[in-house]
């Protein structure tokens, strides 16, 4: 989340350094797909995932 905060992107899968983080974010999210988060860390990773909505690629042609 601070990541996010502080360079207004989500990681990119295209830098090592931040490779790790997009792995863990691709996790977590098929835990909550598949049901199996449990609910105090589903609410922080809610938060988390809407913040990744704010910070979504935009096209540059559209």
């Amino acid at each position: 989340m601070d990541f996010m905060e502080k360079n207004h992107r989500n990681p990119s899968r295209h830098r090592m350094e931040e490779h790790d983080m997009l792995n863990w974010l691709k996790v977590n999210r098929k835990k909550v797909n598949a049901g199996k988060m449990q609910e105090p860390r589903l609410g922080k990773f809610k938060e988390l995932l809407a913040l990744c909505e704010e910070y979504r690629r935009v096209n540059q042609y559209a």
